[in-house]
């Protein structure tokens, strides 16, 4: 099948969706499909307000407009609402071509962080942007039916998976500072409301891997702090195999693929008791829901590294890329 992936996040970000795509196009091209990825990286870009790291294309749409006809898609999928999407849906919607979408991010939550929008408003705008697609494609059976409680119809699975040969228990040596050992990896960014977790008043030493438009705030206001700035590869994995409880202290993931991670490393997760962490963490079992998160972190400590490692196991890439191929719409061949 060919399919047309249209997409304003891609590589060299950080991130779980990016790392969601490039996982789903590796192994779809491996099983024979043929992919073209629509990226801001093709296009002049300028840089996200309040946000820098991420880049909008300019003025996309003439460009994956020809890249379309010339590609002659299966498929369409839509993977975010930012300029790119905006292209790839009017490019679609003036072909009479049927496509698919996905929720990865809680946008009007983040928007309403930075920006006196009601939420109300930012849904509105949000459900209309998805109204057309076939399916809209989000990571757990919770989001989709709060999605559904918020009037957005054709909400399908498309769940995620955890490298569990690149994430894996080793050596805790690896960090030499006083145990136990609390870590924080993700965007350092207001809406992963990381504060919660620097506040907190426990013993041992607590670690922040990642980057993001607060780090130099953050590590200026929190000195007692290791900021490790962005890892990658195994050297993200040694942190993370290395920390003792990985603490999320996130109320807006609509997932959090970094629990996965850590879990698969063999450390257990403290967290809020909300959609993300409640779709992936067994209370109790690889770690400790509470709205006390200093309780999360004292009670998820103990906990076996060997169960967290089994649960992350369950999780595949492979699993998620064929959910990925199912719920794709195919074009009606007379109108491609």
């Amino acid at each position: 099948m060919r399919i047309a992936l249209i997409t304003d996040v891609w590589t060299p970000q950080i991130n779980g969706v990016v790392t969601t795509l490039e996982n789903t196009v590796r192994i779809a091209r491996a099983k024979g499909h043929e992919i073209l990825v629509l990226s801001p990286d093709m296009f002049p870009s300028l840089p996200c307000p309040t946000y820098q790291e991420i880049r909008l294309a300019l003025f996309p749409w003439r460009t994956v407009t020809r890249r379309l006809d010339a590609f002659r898609p299966d498929a369409v999928h839509i993977a975010n609402e930012g300029p790119m999407g905006w292209a790839g849906r009017v490019a679609c919607r003036l072909r009479c071509w049927a496509f698919t979408t996905a929720y990865h991010t809680r946008l009007p939550e983040y928007i309403r962080l930075r920006f006196p929008i009601p939420l109300q408003a930012s849904y509105a705008f949000f459900r209309w942007f998805h109204k057309p697609s076939k399916a809209v494609m989000t990571a757990s059976p919770e989001l989709m039916q709060e999605l559904r409680n918020r009037g957005f119809s054709n909400v399908k699975l498309w769940s995620r998976g955890v490298d569990t040969g690149l994430f894996r228990p080793q050596s805790k040596d690896y960090l030499q500072d006083p145990r136990p050992i609390s870590m924080f990896v993700g965007r350092v960014a207001v809406e992963k409301n990381i504060e919660d977790f620097l506040r907190l008043k426990i013993p041992g030493t607590k670690y922040v891997v990642g980057d993001g438009p607060a780090f130099t705030t953050l590590k200026a206001n929190y000195p007692d702090v290791r900021f490790a700035g962005a890892k990658r590869g195994e050297e993200l994995a040694a942190h993370m195999a290395a920390a003792d409880v990985f603490v999320f202290p996130s109320i807006t993931d609509t997932f959090g693929l970094v629990l996965l991670e850590a879990m698969a490393c063999g450390v257990p997760v403290a967290a809020y008791p909300v959609t993300g962490p409640q779709s992936v963490v067994i209370h109790g079992r690889t770690g400790w829901l509470s709205q006390d998160l200093e309780e999360a972190v004292h009670q998820a400590l103990p906990l076996s590294p060997q169960s967290c490692r089994d649960h992350a196991k369950t999780y595949s890439w492979e699993r998620c890329t064929e959910q990925f191929l199912s719920n794709l719409h195919r074009l009606d061949v007379a109108k491609v």
